[in-house]
């Protein structure tokens, strides 16, 4: 089920995502939007509609610090530190968390945040892609192709097609599609 497509453009995040809700054969197109600004984060998800709901509606990400020298802490550590321990908190919480033999899973998104675009695996780990792109979901790998072959064209034009491409070669993927932008 799904695609999330992700860039980040002189400082602003772009992030788009289909309308499709996949079970075994079954296809809705959904009203619920996959990709969402929530405070200072732009968020897209994949894996659950009821993790996607958690994050949107439930999540509330603690305060990015200051480091004892009075610097912000780096982006990057305060995302798997304290962003992603929030995260397994609001999943337990809303009864979404898996927990099987001491590992927890949660479920797979991006984050915009700060100028940066992050993609949180199910086991909670942070990546943080030097293309400047990332996709998810069943149509990440025709995503990917299609933003690494469109570099140089306008963002919301590079978003659109790979979405466009993910719906044509990935039976769980359909218009219509959202995209979301964060900064600027």
């Amino acid at each position: 089920m799904t695609c999330i497509a992700g860039l980040i453009d002189s400082g602003i995040v772009y992030m788009g995502a289909d309308s499709a809700g996949v079970a075994g054969y079954d296809l809705s197109i959904r009203a619920d939007q996959k990709v969402f600004i929530s405070g200072s984060f732009l968020m897209g998800f994949t894996t659950s509609f009821r993790m996607g709901q958690l994050l949107r509606y439930k999540l509330d990400p603690p305060k990015h610090p200051y480091t004892d020298n009075g610097q912000l802490m780096d982006e990057y550590k305060y995302m798997v530190t304290i962003f992603i321990d929030a995260v397994r908190q609001c999943l337990k919480d809303g009864g979404y968390a898996l927990k099987d033999k001491e590992q927890e899973q949660g479920g797979t998104f991006l984050v915009g945040y700060r100028g940066r675009l992050f993609q949180v695996e199910d086991d909670y780990q942070v990546g943080e892609l030097l293309d400047g792109f990332a996709a998810v979901g069943c149509g990440d790998q025709v995503a990917l192709g299609s933003l690494y072959s469109t570099r140089g064209e306008p963002p919301v034009n590079r978003i659109r097609m790979a979405l466009e491409a993910a719906e044509r070669y990935s039976a769980g993927v359909r218009h219509p599609f959202v995209i979301e932008r964060l900064g600027g």
